[in-house]
């Protein structure tokens, strides 16, 4: 058996152990940085620290104070917050109760959050914040299972018998730990593997979402299997900013844990760009989104320089995606990311140009990039890599615990989401469907054997819904969703979001794009533009002061992004092409069920909304 296997089949039975373990091993090693507002309430946050021990203080506070309250073994203490540290100790917290998470994104309403906590029978609900706790409030009638509620920010906050802060809770655990101080190790000590430790609801684009059952196992094994990569060193500083409730964000904690680096936690998206040069951080995860905004930013900053600017900048892209496909593939081939002399001379000047300043802007210390959610578009990432940010896809559902595939560091391939985590086996179906089979699969949807047994076989292997291709050495590359590949009229299939992708590397101005022609006679696209990235272009041509409506509407928006799909229709088989498309007045959001918390496309709901738009486009075709 190897070192590896060894790992992770010794693993122990929950993360909640292998944080006991990890608290005696470092306790004064520094664990995570979160920032506060500065004293003065003028200028830039100040970063705290909690050591390993510091941190362990609280956890063990708030799990004895839920046993203060009655939560048993595997009962459901849910958390609707923004990422931040009280995210991450609440849900140690309640691990190490013995408890299970159910977790809430902040940006739920009201209905959908009672019926998460109606669902999941939680207990508890532990909310960030008044705005939080009037959703519980509202909806209490209906949810007779819930006893407490525990606010974190009691700013504005009215408490009750039932409704305390998060500092009372801490205060009542750190009583009962004084009466009974093994309490905690005793609760860790009595989980086992196969106990409810988390219950994450799925955004599904139809229906209600469905919980998820992952139990304490799947974080454990994560946790060894994201250590046993060898990606990760306790020399790291995790930059983490993904929404907690989210399984990608979640599975980061876990891998943290065990490896022993520090975590900077901070979910607040619009500081990224402020707080990347203080943290400075050797990794963080990201979903392509935030890397399509990054780019567009930087070559609208370009554009705005003029035009001797946007030309250098445009020459050193192509000189970036040049570059890292041969370093990729001569690394493919030799083990060596050679490239030839000429092209490695372009590159040296293209780094001091442009590509040291955007290395600068992620902190200067930023060794790899991981990326989740959704598929990045190649180009994209082929940019970022030749740039010296390199960017390691990865791959996995909430019902995988997250982390399923990750690419090999070095040997990273852009296109791909890389190998199987150790322990983890993959195999193609006949239909081209991905299915995996491994301890970090999930036990099933809560209360919904049926829909368990649609996609759960009896023999482990789990169907994704996703379509992918496996190379001969392993590399995993995904073509779409299952259910997204549309088939003209013409019985040609088409995979939009291979389309999509491609036009996000080509127009920088692109914040959203669904593809639609399923049973159709030709492609049609709504696009969506980034207001920002709009707006500065809007400046420079005859659009300054209009609102982002106007913007879009405008013929020479119109005329300009009609460019960009020429361009890209220039690289597509004839059937892929779009003939015709519409600009959105607006952005897609969350708020409007159009894209998920995690920033995936709702296609369902976006071409109910746009309908009239898509059957404009196709007003007068013959359709077959």
């Amino acid at each position: 058996m190897s070192d590896t296997q060894t790992l992770i089949e010794n693993r122990p039975p929950s993360v909640a152990g292998l944080f006991l373990e990890r608290v005696a091993a470092t306790p004064d090693a520094e664990a995570y940085r979160y920032p506060v507002p500065s004293s003065s309430g003028q200028g830039p946050d100040e970063w705290k620290s909690l050591s390993w021990a510091q941190a362990a203080e609280r956890v063990y506070a708030i799990a004895a104070g839920l046993i203060e309250l009655g939560v048993q073994p595997e009962q459901r203490v849910a958390l609707a917050s923004s990422t931040r540290i009280e995210w991450i100790l609440a849900d140690l917290g309640i691990m190490c109760a013995g408890a299970a998470t159910t977790t809430v994104y902040p940006q739920t309403n009201a209905d959908e959050s009672a019926y998460i906590l109606s669902d999941s029978e939680s207990r508890v609900l532990i909310a960030e914040n008044a705005e939080q706790l009037a959703k519980a409030k509202e909806k209490r009638p209906e949810l007779p299972e819930l006893t407490h509620v525990v606010v974190v920010d009691p700013a504005g906050v009215e408490t009750a018998d039932w409704i305390l802060t998060l500092d009372e809770l801490e205060k009542r655990g750190a009583a009962r730990l004084e009466k009974e101080p093994d309490l905690i190790k005793e609760r860790v000590g009595a989980i086992t593997k196969d106990q409810l430790a988390t219950l994450i609801y799925t955004s599904g684009t139809t229906g209600r979402p469905k919980g998820v059952r992952l139990p304490h196992d799947n974080w454990s094994y994560m946790a060894k299997a994201i250590a046993a990569t060898g990606l990760l060193s306790t020399e790291d500083v995790q930059y983490l900013w993904l929404p907690l409730a989210h399984v990608f964000g979640k599975v980061l904690t876990s891998g943290q844990i065990e490896v022993g680096h520090v975590t900077a936690v901070d979910g607040r998206v619009d500081k990224i760009i402020e707080n990347l040069p203080v943290v400075q951080p050797t990794y963080m995860a990201a979903v392509p989104r935030i890397f399509e905004k990054v780019y567009n930013g930087v070559a609208a900053k370009a554009r705005a320089g003029g035009g001797a600017k946007y030309k250098i900048f445009q020459w050193a892209a192509e000189v970036a995606r040049e570059y890292a496909k041969v370093a990729q593939d001569n690394f493919r081939r030799t083990g060596t990311a050679s490239v030839p002399f000429g092209l490695g001379a372009k590159h040296k000047v293209a780094d001091a140009l442009v590509y040291a300043k955007i290395r600068e802007a992620f902190g200067g210390n930023l060794r790899a990039c991981v990326s989740g959610s959704a598929a990045l578009a190649p180009e994209i990432g082929y940019f970022f890599s030749g740039a010296g940010i390199h960017i390691l896809e990865g791959y996995g559902l909430t019902e995988s615990s997250a982390a399923s595939f990750v690419n090999p560091g070095e040997a990273y391939r852009t296109g791909t989401v890389g190998k199987p985590l150790p322990g983890t086996e993959v195999r193609i179906a006949d239909d081209g469907e991905i299915l995996l089979r491994g301890p970090g699969i999930m036990e099933g949807y809560h209360k919904l054997p049926e829909k368990t047994a649609e996609v759960l076989e009896p023999d482990g292997w789990f169907h994704t819904g996703d379509i992918g291709e496996l190379s001969p050495d392993g590399y995993l590359r995904i073509t779409d969703r299952k259910k997204d590949l549309i088939k003209t009229s013409g019985g040609k299939y088409i995979a939009p979001a291979e389309v999509e992708g491609q036009f996000k590397a080509v127009c920088p101005y692109v914040s959203n794009i669904l593809v639609h022609g399923a049973d159709r006679n030709f492609c049609t696209a709504l696009i969506a533009l980034d207001e920002v990235a709009i707006t500065e272009w809007a400046k420079e041509n005859g659009l300054a002061g209009k609102s982002y409506a106007e913007i879009v509407a405008a013929p020479q928006t119109v005329e300009m992004v009609d460019g960009y799909v020429k361009q890209l229709n220039e690289g597509l088989q004839r059937w892929q092409t779009i003939k015709k498309f519409r600009l959105l007045p607006r952005d897609l959001d969350v708020e409007h069920g159009e894209i998920t918390p995690s920033l995936k496309l709702k296609r369902p709901v976006v071409e109910r909304e746009y309908k009239h738009l898509i059957e404009e486009m196709y007003e007068g075709s013959r359709e077959a």
